[in-house]
Formats: C-alpha cells, structure tokens, sequence
C-alpha cells in the first residue's frame, strides 16, 4: 500500500482544488453520504502518515469575507507545494514492488495491519469553522491512486483478458470544470483528521527523540520501524532500503545497537523519505538498492525473509548478510517482545 511519500503527493494533488465547490459527485463506493458532498465546498487537505484527509464545508463558510477563503491550518512545504500543478496529471502507485508483501498477509495478518495504519482521532476542533466541516479519511490500497482531470486507462488486460478501464472509488467534479478521480481506497467518515506531526517522517515536527527512544526498545529492529505509533508513514520499501542504507540487519536488537547507528537509521528514514517524494513530484521513479533485489550494489548475494512480532502482521525483508551483520549474532538473541 502507498507509504508516506505518496500520500502526501496525493494530498499535494488535491489541494489546488482547496476552495473549489462539489458540482457533481460520482464514481463506485457505497460509503453513505457521498452525495450530500455535492455543493459542499472542499475546506482542507492533510496528509498524515498513510491517510490522507479532506475537509468539506458550506459553500459559504469562511468564504465571505471579500472573497478570501480561509480553510484550516494545512502542513505546509512551500519548495514542495508549489510543485503541485492543477493541470492534467496523474500520482499513481503503480506496483511499486509491492505486490509480493502482501500476497504473504492472511487475512487476519491484514486485519491488524489496517488496525494499526487506519484510524481517526477525535481531538478538540481549534476554530468554529473546523467544527462544522465533514472529514473523509482515505486508505489507499495496493494500486491506490488519484488522478486530477484525467481518467486512469488500462494499459494491460486483467486476468480475465479484458482491457477495461479501473473503476474510480470516488469522483468529484468542480464547479471550476475541474476534478479528482479516487482509485483503489477505503473512504470513512470521521470527525476530525488523526493528525500525529510528531511521529510522521515527512514533517518538520518529527520527533526524533521519540523515535530514538522507540528503536532502543529491546525489539528487532524492523518491527519497531513499522510501527505506525512512532514511525507514521513509514513502510516495507522504506524499511528496507533504509536498514541497508544503514548497514543494519533487520533482526538486529534495537537496544544492543550503538547509537551513532540508530542516529544513523533515523538521518536515512528522513532523507530516503523526502527524496522519494522529490522523486514522485518530478515523475521520477526509485532506485532500489535491496528491495527486491538478488544481490545488493557490492555483488553479494540477498537474503530475504518474513518477520514480525507474534501478535502482529509479518512483512517480507531484504537484506545482505555481508553487509548487514546481525547484533547480537543468530543464535545469541535475547528474547523480544
């Protein structure tokens, strides 16, 4: 499923049509009151972590004051934002490699991971505006995608042998003859957008302390990465790339880690992050080092596995065992929980 950086270059997509009015509302899903968007006018867009998150209002709301809008508070990167274009053009997450991870999930394991990575807080609205918008929370599924003022073509048959087009989860058309195209969510309704800055690696508000307290826990180091708690965003590729990048191996005892290593980790997960949706802005796509790999950039041959906590989902990782020495050494592990 999309991870950090492309949600927040969907929620990047949609904001040029902050301020615009619902003229028409379409596409597939069943969630009980799409229609009632309709001459709503869009308030807001955040990204947190794996969500992303719109606000609806009357279409007069906030927006009397000589015409000027005045939506909530959204997390800005004005180098970034501006990137945004409201011409045709299309954000999509196309395999991205990750068909693989979740074809190792049951359904339960499926079932704790959404636990874990979907959700909405209910915190205390900051202004009388706020109190009155509708939030929609989308959950993006393995091709999830938006597209704005474009349709998304098949460029293959499916399984069946039919070229037919995806079905959009959700349209919504503009009064300004614009408009977003929703593929492959969950669309929920919730009262407020769980907004957590200081775990999400995209944002100027990461903690890190935080999450050098998280990774010090005396856990294997890739489950503690996945943990949407301290790490919002962060997922599989992320992982992976990153603990290479880092020279550790995924199994690795936090706590056992020197923390010149872990400060390592942490400049990695930030970095490898922004440059990655650097890289979706500007159509580009990503390089992996040992994601999917046979043998890592020095030649040695890749190891891959499936790991995670006993009460949680497992998830498949990569690593290079010459490259990656495990701390403490197999056979010597302390016991995790």
């Amino acid at each position: 499923m999309p991870e950090g950086p492309s949600v927040k270059s969907f929620q990047l997509l949609t904001a040029p049509f902050v301020g615009q009015v619902v003229a028409k509302v379409g596409g597939s899903s069943r969630q009980r009151n799409l229609k009632d968007l309709k001459a709503t006018r869009l308030q807001d867009s955040q990204a947190s972590g794996k969500n992303l998150f719109l606000a609806f209002g009357a279409a007069l709301e906030a927006w009397t004051m000589g015409g000027s809008p005045s939506p909530g508070p959204v997390e800005e990167e004005p180098t970034i934002q501006g990137k945004a274009d409201r011409g045709a053009c299309s954000l999509t997450l196309a395999q991205e490699g990750q068909e693989e991870d979740v074809a190792q999930l049951s359904p339960e394991e499926h079932s704790v991971q959404r636990k874990q990575e979907m959700g909405c807080s209910v915190p205390d609205a900051s202004d009388a505006a706020g109190d009155t918008w509708k939030w929609l929370r989308f959950h993006f599924g393995l091709y999830g995608s938006i597209r704005a003022n474009e349709f998304s073509r098949a460029n293959k048959a499916n399984k069946r042998g039919d070229w037919k087009d995806p079905v959009p989860r959700l349209v919504l058309h503009f009064d300004s003859g614009g408009f977003l195209v929703f593929y492959n969510c969950q669309i929920h309704w919730c009262t407020s957008p769980a907004v957590e800055p200081a775990s999400d690696i995209l944002s100027p508000k990461f903690h890190r302390g935080q999450a050098l307290a998280a990774l010090r826990q005396p856990t294997s180091i890739c489950y503690t990465l996945l943990d949407q708690r301290y790490f919002s965003g962060l997922g599989n590729i992320i992982k992976n790339e990153i603990l290479y990048l880092a020279r550790i191996h995924p199994l690795s005892q936090g706590s056992l880690l020197a923390l010149s290593a872990l400060e390592s980790l942490l400049d990695h997960a930030v970095q490898f992050s922004t440059d990655w949706l650097h890289k979706k802005l500007a159509g580009k796509g990503l390089h992996y080092q040992i994601y999917l790999k046979e043998k890592c950039p020095l030649g040695h041959k890749v190891m891959q596995g499936t790991f995670g906590p006993q009460d949680g989902f497992k998830r498949l990782s990569w690593w290079c065992p010459q490259c990656q020495p495990r701390v403490p050494p197999e056979g010597n592990d302390p016991k995790s929980h």
